[in-house]
């Protein structure tokens, strides 16, 4: 007699776990909590805002490089042998931050150090599991993943900002590092594991006779990959739709005060890009399993391309739904860009190739908050900076619309869009 099949396939608690993972990751505590901690550090030190900033650029730097290095260890050695140690090290280094937070220096080489270990247990490590373990609902289990980070940026500042004013932020990095000992590294030493073949199951759960096809396994080698105009295309188009939207958010607040909102409007204007960056974050995964996802990415980025038009020219509510429209155009990419890594260069060095898609949209980050800001101090206002994102955006929009078919599509399609449809077909 044959067995049942089990009610819930194994990949979906593995995605659960990622998103634990992620929650309790690097990005929470060092990338969206550093606001939380700056005016802390400053007045610690006795320095200025723009010394400790230094440190945020010195981790988005570092994470930029780590990325392709870590994503080539998950393809040689298996996601779970990275994950494990990499979460290890990271809450170790959390709980023994007075070793080198003594000084404005030492804070740089703690941030550094938690960029290169947080890239092992981050995005990149646990999406290439993720794709090993899902086929047809890829992006779905990608949403699911990437939920843990949405959660993480939004409850985590707020978490941490309590323990700073109760116990200091020394405390503070010490407490995460503790919760990650005590939450994450169980979840994930009792369920992470490298691809369903571990356990006698086949991608998305369907029957062992069906196991992974040649074309996903095989896939394109990193030498392979960076000849094709596919991945310029993909790489640089992220890039300059990453930069927009990351100046546009980190700038939001300073740029509706100027157009004379108080500063609590601009901080609610904040949050619906928060809620944007959400929803696309999450949202964005489940719609990958339905629709073709380079005309995804066309449509979100034509979203965003209004949010900046709206930021622009609008007034009052406009600009609460441009700035909803830029956090939704900037969450979706996560998802978007490792789908489609899977799609068009298969699943041989997915980690080493997405390693370098994600560090170009980490750096992407990093240049456009930069740029955003000489611009406003040259010019005096926001008005050429968004003028420029605008038309970087557009070009982005060109550069996506010409990715053409995936190379190693979904066995069965699940749905009735044609771009989809056709793309299976061709691979």
């Amino acid at each position: 007699m044959a067995r049942n099949p089990q009610r819930i396939f194994y990949g979906w608690w593995l995605a659960i776990a990622a998103a634990v993972g992620l929650c309790l990751g690097g990005p929470p505590i060092l990338v969206f909590s550093f606001p939380v901690f700056l005016k802390a550090l400053v007045q610690d030190f006795h320095t200025s805002r723009s010394a400790i900033s230094l440190a945020f650029s010195l981790h988005n730097l570092v994470a930029t490089f780590a990325s392709p290095v870590l994503g080539r260890l998950v393809d040689r050695l298996g996601a779970r042998r990275v994950i494990l140690p990499a979460t290890l090290a990271f809450a170790a280094l959390m709980i023994g931050n007075r070793v080198l937070t003594g000084s404005v220096r030492g804070l740089y080489i703690f941030n550094m150090v938690g960029a290169f270990i947080g890239m092992g247990c981050g995005p990149i490590a646990y999406s290439s599991v993720i794709s090993r373990w899902f086929d047809r609902r890829r992006g779905s289990a990608l949403a699911v993943m990437m939920f843990g980070v949405g959660l993480g940026a939004s409850a985590m500042p707020s978490v941490i900002q309590r323990l700073i004013s109760a116990f200091g932020w020394r405390a503070a990095y010490a407490f995460y590092g503790v919760a990650m000992l005590l939450i994450s590294l169980p979840v994930l030493m009792a369920l992470l594991k490298d691809a369903p073949e571990e356990l006698g199951l086949a991608p998305d759960g369907a029957q062992v006779s069906t196991l992974i096809e040649k074309a996903e396994i095989d896939g394109l080698a990193w030498r392979e990959a960076r000849r094709t105009r596919t991945f310029w295309f993909m790489v640089t188009g992220y890039f300059l739709l990453g930069a927009s939207v990351h100046a546009c958010v980190i700038h939001l607040s300073a740029m509706l005060t100027d157009r004379g909102l108080t500063t609590q409007t601009a901080a609610l204007a904040s949050s619906v890009a928060g809620a944007g960056l959400l929803l696309g974050r999450v949202g964005s995964g489940f719609l990958l399993d339905r629709y073709f996802g380079p005309r995804l990415a066309v449509s979100f980025s034509i979203g965003a391309a209004v949010g900046i038009l709206l930021l622009l020219l609008g007034h009052g509510v406009s600009m609460f739904f441009g700035a909803f429209l830029v956090g939704l155009g900037m969450g979706a990419e996560g998802d978007i860009i490792a789908y489609l890594t899977s799609r068009y260069f298969g699943l041989k060095a997915f980690g080493e190739i997405y390693g370098y898609a994600f560090g170009s949209f980490v750096l992407a980050g990093a240049c456009g908050a930069l740029l955003m800001g000489l611009g406003f101090d040259r010019t005096g206002s926001y008005t050429i900076p968004l003028q420029a994102c605008l038309g970087a955006i557009c070009v982005a929009i060109f550069l996506f619309g010409r990715l053409g078919p995936y190379r190693y599509g979904v066995r069965e399609p699940v749905d009735a869009d044609p771009g989809l449809r056709a793309s299976a077909a061709a691979s």
